[in-house]
């Protein structure tokens, strides 16, 4: 377990690293600028909790190379891996070998997984497959991210994203299997649809996802602390979870039940596995 201060006070259990479960995944930089040496103390003084970090939105398409290597070196430091995130969604307009040449620098870079985005564009199931293939046989992680909620991924809108509708989550699952029996190593849920920008959340929805793909396959987005209190009060600690890296602490703390709401104080158990 982490060597953390006042360890005397009980708290819920919480695996060793590398996890199966209960995942951490941080956003790098995107809403927030940030560097290799903001990131190092971020590491120094909560890398146990933190299991990933994914660039957002291709955030490293405007960096020197040296810079994102350096991030990629700290993050590995600390037993975190490292995605680059859902933008092969704009290197897939470009063409095949666009994308052969994405996956081939990604490698080059030290990223640890590709994610596989297609919320803006429309890509058969046969393609993503496909993409699959590529990744792992250049030695690398497939993370293919799936939703209900077409054009999901930029912020849009809830009132734009209502008007495009939504798939039919059993379209979800029946893809999620697929690439998962094609290799993907992580589903990454996009939260647009479900949690985000919706008059409503789907609940129905992430019961059907766990209910039928189970929690080790699975990394749920969660946008707002509101989001991934639901989660973890619903699922329990050991959900994957994809979060803002500013949010770490609180999740963390909801987590491990050393602090939280009205709604979840004293609430959160784990025995040891």
């Amino acid at each position: 377990m982490a060597d953390t201060t006042f360890s005397f006070v009980p708290r819920a259990a919480r695996p060793d690293k590398p996890r199966k479960t209960g995942l951490t995944e941080i956003r790098g930089p995107y809403y927030s600028a940030y560097g290799p040496r903001h990131l190092e103390d971020l590491l120094e003084t909560l890398g146990f909790w933190i299991d990933g970090l994914k660039f957002a939105g291709g955030s490293f398409a405007l960096m020197p190379p040296a810079a994102v290597k350096d991030i990629n070196r700290i993050a590995h430091d600390h037993d975190v891996y490292v995605s680059t995130g859902g933008w092969i969604e704009n290197v897939l307009r470009f063409g095949a070998d666009a994308v052969d040449r994405y996956i081939c620098e990604a490698k080059a870079l030290q990223f640890d997984v590709i994610e596989l985005s297609a919320g803006f564009v429309s890509l058969p199931t046969d393609a993503l497959l496909r993409l699959i293939e590529k990744v792992k046989a250049a030695g690398l992680k497939a993370k293919p991210e799936l939703g209900i909620q077409f054009g999901a991924g930029g912020a849009t809108a809830a009132e734009e994203l209502e008007s495009e509708g939504t798939k039919d989550v059993g379209w979800l699952i029946t893809q999620a299997r697929r690439t998962i029996d094609a290799g993907a190593d992580m589903i990454m849920i996009e939260s647009e649809g479900i949690t985000e920008n919706v008059r409503s959340w789907r609940t129905d929805v992430v019961a059907r996802i766990v209910d039928q793909l189970g929690l080790e396959k699975v990394m749920f987005e969660a946008a707002e602390p509101a989001v991934f209190e639901w989660y973890v009060k619903n699922y329990g600690n050991n959900i994957n979870l994809f979060i803002d890296h500013s949010q770490i602490v609180q999740l963390e703390a909801l987590r491990s039940g050393i602090w939280g709401t009205k709604s979840t104080w004293g609430r959160i158990q784990n025995l040891p596995g």
